[in-house]
């Protein structure tokens, strides 16, 4: 999914993603676990380990960031196509009768071993709350 919302972005376009703790990560989840360890949860100063940087749990920011990692976001177009991607977890009141549209070639239904990981299970796996209802 997030390489077809950048390369959407970088068209023009503005999307908005909701549900984000609903989006798929493929692969078994021990790999995703570890390699989420490795590379986001590694990071720390070693003068100073709680002035950061901070751990990413969120899974509407986990979203934004995959697709900022896609996208040329140091050079003014990818910064523009940056600023038109807005992530939400759920559906805010002001997009609930709107038209969802789903992307088919990201469905997880197409995922070849049917191994894969929500968002929201590994942000809750590094201590994300989910909201209360």
């Amino acid at each position: 999914m997030a390489s077809h919302v950048a390369k959407r972005l970088l068209a023009g376009e503005r999307i908005v993603i909701v549900n984000a703790e609903k989006a798929v990560i493929s692969g078994s989840k021990k790999s995703i676990v570890e390699e989420y360890k490795d590379h986001v949860l590694a990071k720390r100063r070693l003068k100073d380990p709680e002035k950061g940087p901070k751990k990413i749990r969120r899974p509407d920011l986990i979203v934004k960031l995959t697709v900022r990692g896609m996208l040329p976001y140091k050079k003014p177009r990818g910064l523009e196509a940056y600023k038109r991607l807005k992530v939400y977890i759920g559906v805010p009141r002001e997009y609930e009768g709107s038209p969802m549209i789903k992307v088919e070639e990201a469905d997880a239904s197409k995922l070849s071993l049917r191994k894969f990981m929500t968002v929201g299970e590994l942000a809750a796996l590094f201590g994300w709350p989910p909201p209360k209802a």
